[in-house]
């Protein structure tokens, strides 16, 4: 199965509609959301062509194929406004593989989950820095701020093709790439 991953859009049209063109492109199964959605949050600059509306009617476009988390610039009212549910965490069984999503800003490579040896990846965003790293058997992955990215990261995503994950930049050029080893 191939998952896309987006994180941190903080309410930027340009980049959702870039959203649109990566799944045309990438074609996924499913698409998942990793919080901070629409809120560019009070530590961050406005976003290119700030529109949180406008990234709600783009992602809603895509409602069957979303599964999303809350993160911690989303508020109640952004449900109102989202064809899909914001969750705290998504665990997903596909590919043979025990996969875990969430924002990043409670569990996080530093803070794992309590049962982190049924899991073979953990992917999660608020850092804004894109990484793939190992850790106790576990696949960590930041896919990086879509949006708003920092440090030495550029705009980018994460793509989950059958037992390999990429990190790629918004052309669609591979930054970085793993295998996910089932966790013994």
């Amino acid at each position: 199965m191939k998952l896309l991953v987006v994180s941190d859009i903080h309410g930027s049209s340009f980049y959702a509609k870039k959203i649109k063109e990566i799944i045309e492109k990438e074609k996924p199964k499913g698409i998942i959301l990793l919080g901070d959605l629409y809120y560019h949050g009070p530590r961050n600059p406005l976003t290119k062509e700030y529109n949180p509306q406008e990234v709600a009617k783009i992602l809603n476009e895509y409602k069957e194929k979303i599964l999303a988390v809350k993160g911690n610039c989303d508020a109640e009212v952004d449900q109102m406004i989202s064809d899909f549910r914001l969750e705290n965490n998504i665990t997903l069984s596909a590919n043979g593989l025990n996969m875990y999503f969430t924002h990043g800003h409670k569990i996080n490579i530093d803070k794992m989950p309590k049962d982190y040896k049924n899991i073979d990846l953990l992917c999660y965003g608020h850092f804004h820095e894109s990484f793939i790293k190992e850790k106790d058997g576990v696949l960590c992955v930041n896919p990086g701020s879509i949006a708003l990215p920092k440090g030495e990261s550029t705009n980018s995503y994460c793509l989950i093709d059958d037992r390999t994950v990429y990190i790629k930049d918004v052309e669609g050029n591979i930054l970085e790439q793993a295998q996910i080893k089932k966790h013994k």
